[in-house]
């Protein structure tokens, strides 16, 4: 008893609340930090020009000798994205399955970082990790890539499980069945929180095994006559060998389109996770007057990430991919329901594809079931589990209230529901809740090609004002001597208006700027600051006042030696 009150357990996330992706979740038991998953969210349209967002690891930078290691549950992005950034900042070891690691491996490599540097350990279910009186395990779930487990860290307290991305597929096989037997065992040396996702928890029942999806697809392979186009996610790796599975049914070719795709199926296919036979693999031509890539027994798979399997059919329904144009004799599957923020990119690409002619197949949503647990999956979950607290993680803030009801309707009491913010701290001491009112300070860290974290609020607001208004640069050349203006004003504008069709305002731009800088050159002494500054405070003045519009204003002075 004397350890057990001496045990303090704190458990928070530093992404992956109110918001989908960016999952990093933490549990520190004593002076021990076990970090699950750093997953990375891709940006909405607001975000211009930023490739991803990840958590704040400041924290864990600061208390890095605490640290025992990361702790992967699978292979999305969502959830090992942000991986090679923070082993940037502090080289700890990180645990996961094959395929996930695989998948690490691939990505740090790809980022430029040499994987024989860092402490990589691949994990099978059945292993025990422990770290002094604390010890991890795993157990199998089923999700839409395989080798995905949940991750119990064991403490005298009970048990915290971190269910992740989770189904109850009665149908799953092999590496995609749920360990039941794992769970059970759980189960008897008793739970203290249950952290488990709430991406669908609003959604009634149990989510679909996807068993008229096969069927669906059958109709259209059987009666397809000329090639086969079909849009599907990377990550949904049950999905892709089921399509594969049909083009060796129907003796057709498949080619992958999608340089992300083919590094995954390469791993994929030498691991053993995917059945692809190499004579039905076939690479594309570029096309030109000779090749035209439009073969009746080939099947196209468009794949990618979150909005790229729609930019790969807009660029083919164009005519302006390199390697397939969309012809009318194509029959395109579009097997990729949107997800958030990729509505309107996805109603755009459909509208486009039925432009073209093409035989169209936009599969609805209950044809593709979601890789994340509906209400009665969440509720079997708990039944099994029987944990004493709940915390819906993963999940917009109304995601995370759906679920706080299901857990309710089990019986569960407000108490011992924990719905909580991005570093807010859930304290047990004894196993039982004392406080969540420490709070860790974190922040949004954008990441823009190599640059993390160097994109702030000024440069999204200057990114969003160019987007909306434009730019306009104002150049004039002086003598050094005389002062004079012996080149310029030259005004150049992107975004805003047209020289051509706006000559008075142009004429009164050149009239301002001469003499602003008439006014500022009459000394001996030329405030440059002060004269950059006038120059963008009444040049964006007058274009106000003309055109109600704002655009970036760049002024360019300088002096030359005549």
């Amino acid at each position: 008893m004397a350890k057990l009150l001496e045990e303090k357990i704190k458990v928070f996330a530093l992404g992956g609340l109110d918001e989908i992706g960016n999952n990093l979740y933490v549990v520190e038991v004593n002076d021990k930090i076990f970090i699950l998953d750093a997953g990375l969210k891709y940006p909405t349209e607001e975000l211009l020009g930023v490739d991803a967002v990840i958590p704040d690891f400041t924290y864990l930078k600061e208390n890095q000798q605490r640290v025992q290691g990361v702790f992967l549950s699978h292979g999305h992005d969502e959830h090992i994205g942000a991986l090679p950034q923070l082993l940037t900042i502090l080289n700890v070891p990180v645990y996961g399955t094959r395929l996930t690691m695989s998948l690490v491996e691939d990505a740090m490599s790809d980022n430029g970082l040499d994987i024989k540097k860092f402490k990589l350990y691949k994990i099978r279910e059945h292993n025990e990790l422990f770290f002094g009186d604390v010890k991890v395990t795993f157990f199998k779930t089923t999700n839409s890539i395989p080798d995905s487990v949940a991750i119990c860290i064991h403490t005298k307290s009970g048990v915290i499980v971190y269910t992740s991305d989770f189904t109850f597929d009665q149908s799953a096989k092999g590496r995609y069945q749920t360990n039941y037997n794992r769970i059970a065992d759980i189960s008897k040396e008793g739970v203290l929180c249950l952290l488990s996702e709430s991406v669908n928890a609003g959604k009634v029942g149990f989510t679909g095994n996807g068993a008229q999806l096969r069927y669906r697809l059958e109709e259209i392979f059987s009666r397809a006559e000329g090639r086969i186009i079909c849009s599907l996610y990377s990550s949904d790796l049950h999905r892709i060998q089921l399509v594969v599975d049909l083009a060796i049914q129907y003796n057709r070719k498949v080619a992958i389109i999608g340089r992300k795709m083919q590094r995954l199926v390469d791993i994929s296919v030498k691991l053993g996770y995917l059945r692809i036979p190499k004579s039905m693999l076939m690479n594309l031509l570029f096309i030109d007057e000779k090749n035209d890539n439009n073969l009746s027994d080939l099947v196209v798979l468009a794949t990618g990430n979150r909005h790229e399997p729609f930019n790969a059919l807009t660029r083919m329904a164009k005519h302006q991919d390199r390697l397939v144009h969309i012809e009318k004799s194509d029959t395109i599957i579009v097997a990729t329901p949107p997800i958030p923020g990729t509505e309107s990119k996805s109603a755009r690409t459909i509208d486009m594809l039925y432009r073209s002619g093409a035989n169209v197949k936009v599969l609805s949503k209950d044809l593709l079931p979601s890789a994340h647990a509906s209400s009665e999956d969440l509720k079997l979950m708990m039944n099994l589990l029987k944990p004493e607290y709940v915390m819906p993680i993963t999940g917009e803030y109304r995601n995370l209230v759906e679920h706080a009801k299901v857990a309710e309707a089990m019986g569960f009491s407000p108490e011992k529901i924990i719905i909580s913010d991005n570093g807010e701290v859930i304290a047990f001491e004894q196993g039982e809740l004392v406080n969540h009112t420490e709070r860790i300070a974190i922040d949004q860290i954008l990441v823009d090609g190599l640059g993390v974290g160097d994109i702030g609020s000024v440069v999204l607001r200057d990114r969003q004002l160019m987007a909306n208004d434009g730019i306009m640069v104002v150049i004039a050349n002086l003598n050094k001597h005389t002062k004079e203006i012996v080149a310029g004003p030259q005004i150049v504008s992107k975004g805003f208006t047209y020289e051509k069709d706006n000559a008075e305002l142009y004429a009164a731009l050149n009239d301002l700027v001469k003499n602003i800088i008439g006014q500022y050159v009459t000394e001996q002494y030329v405030n440059w600051q002060g004269l950059r500054q006038e120059l963008r405070d009444k040049i964006g003045k007058l274009l106000f006042n003309k055109t109600k519009r704002k655009p970036i204003i760049i002024p360019i002075v300088e002096e030359f030696n005549l």
